[in-house]
């Protein structure tokens, strides 16, 4: 999947209105910042003066809601939403491709419309509550955010989607058809269902934004049960997760992996790696996968390292005398290489999904992740030795001049470790004390980023990813929640039992799935769909859960590689402007050489089960000496919540509260929203 980049010598219509659009990227930016400042603020009085509030925290996560909808309206303002790429191989007529866009664009306006009614009606019952933020500002002010947000989108998409009117006049009259659904009989809606989920996933297939398919199934499912439930149980799981305590941190890291990428971290990384490493033979392609591993370790194999990176690695590997084909497989393969190591965001959401310990997930991930690294630091050795590539003499006064010139870079991971194990601040504080620690290192010390020119730039791209990212785990967690209602998850156990009988045979079927899975959604959408699916199969059949995530993670990272749409082969397609097919080419060996690593993690799980006993998912103590400090007395987590956070102490630890009005007030559950609503 890939967020398209603009065409080249396209000529997009000009924004209905300019003011508004310069409006939304100031929002942005105000909004990543105070959720920058905020935790950092109450870390520095909790340390330095003993006291606590969980205002900070309270506010950070409901303005996540905010960016993560302003985001989305700018990704479809710009034409950025995340997508399956299989468009892109499709080679057609101009007029059939203006026809496909026209179809593409009235699905997902149509889908979109139905989503911002859904949360208008869902705010509308939100209104006679009396939950407040710190400050006396009623929650229901910042939900509003939610039909507002979905509304531009909708209108972005059939402004943007078509190049005629008559193509933006089709996108509104599929709109109302769907708004007309409403009126078919409950015993009638079967075939409206069918029919509609077939032509969603037609859409997808063809370019339409993932989300759209998340949340249109989403919502006819719902609306063909026998007793339905009102749609707006859509936005109600969506509020729930991404104003959820967790959720800030993976917008903050990736902030930090930004600005880092943005700035001149990067170069001074490579020269670092290249004068320590460079003496031995594959030393410089070890250099850019342990730079690329870097980057994905707080970016989350988003897109941005391949993007970031790509266009400084490939001119040093190839000037190293590397074939420019084989430097294009590495830095592909290396785009999502550091999914394992800290503070690694799909191991923060899979461990809030599956209930693991993120730390134990960390730990354990250790080896796997090694591994994987140094799978592709031999393919690059052995490259180097059959094609007597030249190493360069090691200089120790260069070598440490380099050290030197890169140690904020090198002491930031150590900073973060030392801060979430040592107990010292919680994950969601680390983000955001790492993305001040890479302002400050891009903007005051190296002066890399300029604060008015460079950091408003750096500050909307981020917002406009991570939009489209969190809208597609909102929705996905209704669709979600819908299949657990089903009981799809203990049907597919029965099934499981019953057809594949050994733990060998469902540890292949599991990597087989996974790999299909990780080239057609991107790792977070798959963690909030597929992760509640397996894992009570996986306890059916006794995998440990620690070695079940990290498998999980590690067949994701793999599907990023896998032809025909794993996103990194377009991204590098685009990238490095080549065609996407020679990408599948270079990319075959090193899918080759990973998946010998995944099956290694999926075949020996003493490499994951060696830092806890297998079968247990008991955290390790630091999560108790971080609450002794800073909640004495633990929150109750809310009965309704409709995504379990792992258990108290993991939740606590996320949230950091203090006292009593620390804990965010509990949503409504589906059933009570049902009661609130109108089908």
């Amino acid at each position: 999947m890939s967020a398209p980049p603009p065409e080249k010598g396209s000529s997009a219509p000009a924004p209905p209105i300019p003011a508004l659009a310069r409006f939304e990227a100031g929002l942005l930016v105000l909004v990543l910042a105070a959720m920058t400042v905020l935790p950092v603020f109450s870390v520095v009085l909790r340390r330095l003066f003993d006291w606590s509030s969980a205002g900070p925290n309270l506010w950070v996560q409901h303005l996540n809601l905010v960016l993560a909808f302003v985001g989305a309206v700018v990704a479809a303002r710009t034409g950025r939403h995340l997508s399956l790429s299989t468009g892109e191989l499709l080679r057609l007529d101009p007029r059939l491709q203006r026809r496909i866009s026209s179809f593409t664009s009235a699905m997902a306006t149509a889908v979109t419309i139905m989503l911002a009614w859904a949360a208008a009606d869902f705010v509308r019952a939100e209104l006679g509550g009396a939950r407040e933020l710190p400050g006396g500002i009623p929650v229901w002010t910042l939900q509003l955010v939610m039909p507002v947000g979905f509304a531009a989108m909708a209108l972005y998409l059939a402004w943007y989607g078509n190049s005629s009117w008559r193509g933006r006049l089709s996108a509104i009259l599929v709109s109302a058809m769907a708004a007309g659904l409403a009126l078919i009989p409950v015993g009638s809606r079967s075939p409206v269902v069918w029919v509609g989920s077939l032509m969603l996933l037609v859409a997808v297939a063809l370019g339409a934004p993932i989300y759209t398919v998340m949340g249109g199934l989403a919502m006819l499912l719902f609306y063909g049960q026998p007793l339905p439930t009102p749609i707006s149980a859509v936005p109600l799981e969506t509020f729930q997760l991404v104003a959820s305590p967790t959720l800030p941190a993976i917008p903050l890291f990736t902030l930090a992996g930004y600005l880092l990428a943005e700035g001149g971290a990067s170069r001074r990384l490579v020269e670092l790696f290249r004068h320590w490493c460079g003496w031995m033979p594959g030393g410089i392609s070890a250099a850019a996968v342990l730079v690329c591993a870097f980057f994905t370790t707080f970016t989350g194999a988003s897109g941005v390292t391949i993007l970031a990176l790509g266009g400084l690695l490939l001119p040093s590997l190839v000037k190293s005398g590397y074939s420019k084909r084989f430097a294009m497989g590495l830095l592909i393969a290396s785009g999502s290489i550091g999914l394992l190591f800290p503070p690694s965001l799909p191991v923060i959401l899979y461990g809030v999904v599956a209930q693991v310990p993120i730390d134990q997930l960390f730990i354990s991930g250790a080896v796997p992740g090694i591994l994987l690294v140094l799978l592709l630091v031999a393919m690059g050795v052995g490259h180097a030795i059959r094609n007597r590539v030249p190493t360069q003499a090691f200089i120790p006064r260069e070598a440490l001049q380099s050290l030197w010139r890169a140690k904020w870079e090198v002491l930031l991971p150590v900073g973060i470790l030392v801060g979430i194990f040592g107990g010292f601040v919680t994950i969601f504080e680390a983000a955001a004390m790492t993305a001040a620690y890479a302002f400050f290192t891009e903007v005051v010390v190296h002066r890399d980023l300029r604060l008015k020119q460079d950091i408003p730039r750096v500050f909307v791209e981020c917002g406009t990813l991570m939009g489209g990212v969190l809208i597609i785990l909102g929705v996905a967690l209704g669709l979600t929640n819908y299949l657990i209602d089903a009981e799809v998850p203990m049907l597919a156990t029965k099934w499981a039992q019953a057809h594949i009988g050994t733990k060998i045979g469902f540890i292949l079927a599991l990597n087989l799935f996974l790999l299909v899975v990780g080239c057609l959604m991107d790792i977070f959408s798959a963690i909030i769909v597929v992760v509640p699916l397996i894992v009570p199969i996986a306890t059916v059949f006794g995998m440990d859960p620690v070695h079940l995530g990290i498998l999980f993670l590690a067949n994701l990272e793999l599907g990023y590689l896998t032809p025909p749409v794993g996103m990194n082969l377009f991204l590098g397609a685009y990238r490095f402007e080549r065609p996407v097919t020679e990408m599948y080419r270079v990319a075959l060996p090193f899918l080759a050489i990973l998946l010998v690593g995944v099956l290694l993690i999926a075949y020996v799980p003493s490499m994951t089960t060696w830092a806890h006993e297998p079968g247990t998912s008991t955290a390790i103590s630091f999560e108790e000496e971080l609450l002794e400090d800073t909640q004495p007395e633990a929150a109750t987590p809310a009965p309704d919540a409709a995504l379990p956070l792992g258990n108290l102490n993991l939740e606590a630890l996320l949230a950091g509260d203090d006292d009593d009005s620390a804990e965010p007030p509990s949503e409504p559950s589906t059933k009570q929203q049902s009661e609130q609503s109108s089908p």
